[in-house]
């Protein structure tokens, strides 16, 4: 099927897809990679860029292969990129990472056989908190501080946010409460203290009233979520829609944090879920 933007694809076609990895970041002598995983076939492929989660001090580029692999199957480029991690790297550098590889792919797009103008992202856990961020602040100096020759921005067409820790704070607290050090130390970790915690804070952002970027938004939860509460999800959509954007919630019942990193039914309804969501950006 052919969309409104140029590009053909199908939710339910299925192509070989070649995985490779490259540097797309070298910046200060730290250096990332990203794993592109390409579609065989005819193209241009619609393009994912996709940001790990790992509570900000931990992951890779390797990360979330059973929701990548199969939506990549489907004939989307997906670029999966290591983001620099806390302790060593607080905040911003995650969001600088997500804002730089944004810029990145749109530039190298072509060279895989992707269509820069279709970019979407997704991403996992406290990725779905650093995308936020990089796209409802493309523009801002802080998260554009790695410079890129060339003239592509930071925006992005749509993004997905999956058990999105979309309230850092919220996160933070629950943690204290429940007594795992281990997490809350990792929250201050990359935060170094609260004030951060609220600054870079999707919905406290919106609760301030924040002029912020808004594209559309696809927001996985699960209901049984104890690390970041299912409400702090219903309430960022609840705020994104009034402020002018567009949030779909698509709660997951009975789901905890990170449900979607194995295999089976629920990561299942999770790749259908995203694939139904780019044909419906795409006007397919």
């Amino acid at each position: 099927m052919t969309t409104k933007r140029g590009v053909r694809y199908d939710p339910n076609a299925t192509f070989e897809v070649r995985e490779f990895d490259l540097e797309y970041l070298n910046y200060q002598g730290e250096s990332r990679m990203v794993r592109i995983y390409q579609p065989q076939g005819e193209g241009p492929f619609p393009v994912l860029l996709s940001i790990h989660g790992g509570a900000w001090s931990a992951g890779n580029h390797e990360n979330n292969p059973v929701t990548t692999r199969p939506i990549a199957r489907s004939g989307v480029l997906v670029a999966a990129i290591g983001l620099r991690v806390a302790p060593e790297f607080p905040y911003p550098a995650q969001v600088q990472d997500t804002n730089y590889g944004t810029r990145w792919i749109k530039q190298h797009a072509r060279e895989f056989n992707g269509d820069p103008s279709t970019l979407g992202a997704i991403g996992y856990s406290s990725g779905g908190h650093t995308l936020p961020l990089s796209a409802m602040r493309p523009n801002d100096p802080r998260y554009g501080a790695i410079p890129l020759q060339g003239d592509a921005d930071a925006t992005v067409g749509w993004m997905g946010v999956c058990w999105p820790v979309i309230d850092p704070y919220v996160r933070h607290m629950v943690s204290q409460q429940a007594g795992n050090d281990e997490l809350s130390g990792k929250n201050l970790g990359y935060f170094l203290g609260e004030e951060a915690m609220h600054e870079a804070n999707p919905v406290e952002m919106l609760e301030r009233g924040e002029k912020c970027v808004l594209p559309p938004t696809l927001v996985i939860h699960g209901t049984a979520d104890t690390n970041v509460p299912f409400e702090r999800a219903e309430r960022f959509c609840e705020l994104y829609n009034a402020a002018g954007g567009k949030a779909q919630l698509e709660p997951f019942q009975d789901q905890p944090h990170s449900f979607g990193n194995s295999p089976g039914p629920q990561s299942d309804r999770l790749v259908e879920v995203v694939k139904s969501y780019i044909a419906k950006f795409l006007g397919a």
